[in-house]
């Protein structure tokens, strides 16, 4: 299948019939960060660094027993990547709790009840006690090792379209570091982000097409941005996406930045796991199963030493090593299309840049891309012979450090002979354009154990009725009420979120003005002024209520409103009395405007022949007129003026 830009985006996500035949089953992870001072489980300041930092240490990961004894397929996965670890450490946002030397403190009150909070306006039941687990973090995101987490509430919901999409649960957690850099087999990360405290919104699988996780992800964010309590800006909201169709796994897309790329990070995996089932119907019809799998490895530097291949003279100038594999019975499956741009081998070759740390790409070559590649035609026959290679059979070439290449062949048998039974359950790194790669496997039961280090934290009965007692309205109920005021989408979506919300049902409740007036003075004229570089910050909601007050007043026309505002940005501690009398725009009377226009037209000998007589005579009108009088009513009256002297 082709696919391009605009054309493929709407193919993707908007043939909803297709997604349902494929049994497609969709939810979602919300991870949002809570805007308090300090950390979640130490009293370190919750703010983010871009200067140097204080010092540097380098630590290295190891799997731990779960509690029943066993390892975790995540954890163990991570440690074959024999990674170096060094954190970035600022002195005022972390301490010895953060480096795994001290056990945590008391967890911060102010997060609890943000997130009770949040919990409650998803509807949730809330727990009698916090309990604190530990889930294992491999990859060096958490100096610990794990990340301390918490079941807050459960079984919430939240209205969409005519139904309801379930709330699994919502938890408090801390943050992981924030990666900088990840080559071969050194990452660096700066622990600043670490242990902010956030809620993860959990619901359950109920959503069938692309389309709708866009959009269930966005309501929920509303919920919680309807807060003013969570962090704004790049980072501090983060989507995980959990997708199957009949017949596969659960796939879990990580991390996905920006709501837009959701539909089609769905749609492209749903469409993936589609043609890995389909590359397992073809690998049976072939009699290739997991028991009939057969593969073999060789090194296989000795047959390329002297390549011209450009790559290949590397690896041996650098005393590299070239191994091959060989997999039987798999002609033509890597070449197979998987994603757009993207074929089974690059499955493949993304399992072997993760876990073999062969992150230059192109990490591997098969032997249909052998020539263009740049061997010889007799290289590639001395390696058809050596693995006694058939036509219906694949090679794989893999290169670089040995130990590297020894754990990328052994990921490439493993790899293949998953594609024989399905789809393997992973997590995978969601890209801009919506296409995804092999980020981990997927972390399993034993991931999770209880943390001994943190008491049962009670939620109090009383503390819980003051919370819901000041809950805000919510968000679904705020966007109807506005609606029903007669706002456009666009208004609404942007007021039911806004600071300037409140002010704004003040205006609309005491005073006659039309509330769209009201929104769109809020919500673009002041961004208008913002984009002009004036200082908007400086006029308050006492301002904004005076200004509309002084209207309903027949003070000054409306088309003064951004005048007005502008001059209150400039003079900081004027009022909206002085801004009238400064910029001389005392309201003008119908009698006023008539002398105007009389005047305007008596210059004209014979206003009749004057070509644009309308224009003309606005033009010269809105002179005086302008922000006195509503430019509306002015247009009425000078209409009128021409049309009686056109005797119509």
């Amino acid at each position: 299948m082709k696919y391009s830009t605009r054309a493929m985006l709407k193919e993707l996500t908007d043939n909803e019939e297709y997604y349902r035949k494929l049994g497609l089953k969709c939810g979602l992870e919300i991870h949002q960060q809570l805007k308090t001072e300090k950390k979640l489980f130490c009293r370190c300041r919750a703010v983010l660094h871009i200067d140097e930092p204080s010092a540097v240490i380098l630590r290295h990961m190891r799997p731990t027993l779960s509690e029943l004894g066993e390892y975790d397929g995540t954890a163990l996965m991570e440690f074959k990547t024999k990674k170096n670890v060094i954190y970035q450490l600022y002195n005022d946002t972390v301490c010895t709790y953060e480096m795994d030397d001290t056990p945590p403190f008391r967890i911060n009150q102010q997060a609890l009840d943000i997130s009770l909070e949040i919990a409650l306006l998803h509807n949730c039941s809330i727990v009698d006690e916090l309990h604190i687990s530990r889930k294992q973090y491999l990859d060096g995101s958490i100096p610990t090792g794990f990340q301390r987490t918490g079941i807050i509430g459960i079984e919430g919901w939240i209205p969409y379209k005519n139904r309801k999409i379930g709330i699994i649960q919502l938890g408090l957690e801390e943050d992981s570091c924030r990666e900088i850099n990840d080559v071969g087999h050194k990452i660096i990360f700066k622990t600043d982000r670490l242990s902010i405290p956030l809620v993860e919104v959990v619901t359950y699988p109920e959503i069938q097409t692309p389309n709708e996780a866009g959009e269930v992800a966005n309501l929920i964010g509303r919920v919680l941005r309807s807060t003013g309590k969570v962090r704004r800006g790049l980072g501090s909201i983060r989507q995980d996406v959990n997708v199957s169709i009949d017949g596969g796994t659960r796939i879990e897309l990580k991390g996905v930045s920006k709501l837009q790329y959701i539909a089609k990070a769905v749609a492209i995996e749903a469409r993936r796991q589609k043609a890995l089932l389909d590359i397992r119907d073809e690998l049976r019809l072939r009699g290739v199963t997991k028991d009939t799998f057969q593969s073999e490895y060789q090194d296989v530097t000795s047959i390329i030493k002297n390549s011209t291949c450009k790559r290949f003279k590397e690896v041996i100038k650098n005393n590299g090593k070239i191994y091959g594999i060989i997999l039987r019975v798999f002609g033509g499956i890597l070449d197979e299309p998987t994603q757009p741009g993207k074929t089974f081998g690059d499955e493949i070759a993304g399992r072997v840049r993760v876990i073999a740390c062969q992150d230059v790409m192109p990490n591997i070559v098969n032997n249909n891309h052998f020539e263009e590649f740049g061997l010889s035609s007799d290289e590639i026959k001395r390696l058809e012979n050596l693995f006694n290679a058939k036509l219906t059979d694949s090679i794989i070439l893999v290169w670089g450090n040995e130990d590297d290449v020894k754990t990328a062949v052994k990921e490439i048998r493993i790899r293949a002979v998953d594609a024989t039974i399905g789809i393997p359950p992973e997590t995978r790194q969601v890209f801009p354009d919506g296409s995804n790669d092999f980020e981990r496997i997927l972390p399993g039961p034993n991931r999770m154990y209880p943390d001994t280090d943190s008491p049962p934290t009670p939620i109090l009965e009383e503390n819980l009725e003051h919370i819901k007692n000041a809950l805000p309205e919510r968000i679904w109920d705020r966007e109807k009420r506005l609606k029903q005021l007669g706002l456009t989408e666009p208004l609404v979506n942007s007021l039911s979120l806004s600071k300037n919300l409140k002010v704004f049902d003040k205006i609309v409740e005491k005073l006659e003005i039309h509330p769209m007036l009201v929104a769109v003075t809020l919500e673009e004229k002041l961004k208008w002024l913002r984009r002009k570089g004036k200082n908007v910050d400086l006029i308050s909601d006492d301002n904004v209520y005076e200004l509309f007050e002084m209207l309903n007043e027949n003070k000054f026309s409306k088309e003064a409103i951004p005048v007005i505002l502008e001059f209150l940005s400039d003079n900081p501690g004027k009022t909206i009395k002085m801004a009238i009398a400064e910029l001389d725009i005392t309201p003008m009377s119908i009698e006023e405007l008539k002398n105007v226009i009389d005047e305007s037209l008596t210059r004209y000998s014979n206003p009749k022949k004057i070509s644009s007589p309308f224009k003309i005579t606005m033009g010269e009108v809105m002179k005086i007129a302008r922000n006195r009088i509503d430019g509306e009513l002015v247009a009425e009256v000078v209409k009128t003026k021409l049309r009686v002297l056109n005797n119509e």
